[in-house]
């Protein structure tokens, strides 16, 4: 491991294990939402999507690294040349939704997903994880769309902050859905307002 990783590490370690608050990410950071179709803003303009959205709320450069259809794998393999494109300070990953939809291995989403979250840490940037609901026919009929169990074992695992119920609320909500998987304009809107929230609770936001 480089000598100035450590710091690194050792800052996110800390303050994920103690619950001490992130420092705060300057206007003009560099930062990375890694996704799918969810991030990609599917169906909308560039700037209704929430990476778009969340750049003019923190004066932050969000480069929206979403991508329709892809599955963490997918998502894992774009990942060096975007880091190295944009050295992002943070990497938001909000990846697994086409991994349930394909029915992959719970096992190869979860360790697609550790890889990404080692090569943005590798590259000296700060992981926060994004949950995606489970797709279910019941939880969209009663508005209780929920993030399956791995995401938070994963997070607790690896010592990162988690953003649990951001996508499963909007998408719970039939007024903010474009179709049965994507946000509309207004869930954009939503979702870049709770990640917003989201991200100033661990301290990145001031």
């Amino acid at each position: 491991m480089k000598r100035a990783l450590l710091p690194v590490l050792f800052a996110a370690l800390l303050a994920a294990c103690s619950g001490k608050k992130a420092e705060p990410l300057a206007p003009g950071s560099a930062v990375l939402a890694l996704g799918d179709s969810i991030t990609a803003g599917y169906g909308l303009a560039p700037e209704q999507a929430w990476p778009a959205q969340l750049a003019a709320r923190t004066g932050w450069k969000v480069v929206n690294g979403g991508v329709s259809g892809d599955t963490a794998g997918d998502a894992l393999a774009r990942l060096p040349a975007l880091l190295d494109a944009h050295a992002p300070k943070l990497v938001l990953v909000a990846l697994g939704g086409n991994d349930m939809l394909r029915k992959l291995p719970e096992a190869q989403t979860r360790g697609d997903l550790a890889r990404i979250v080692a090569l943005a840490r590798g590259a000296h940037a700060l992981p926060v994880l994004i949950a995606t609901p489970k797709p279910s026919v019941a939880g969209a009929v009663f508005q209780r769309l929920a993030a399956p169990p791995f995401y938070a074992e994963l997070a607790q695992e690896l010592q990162m902050p988690l953003l649990e119920e951001a996508i499963p609320a909007v998408l719970s909500n039939p007024e903010f859905k474009l179709d049965p998987l994507h946000p509309n304009a207004d869930g954009q809107t939503a979702l870049a307002g709770k990640l917003f929230d989201g991200l100033r609770r661990l301290g990145y936001v001031r």
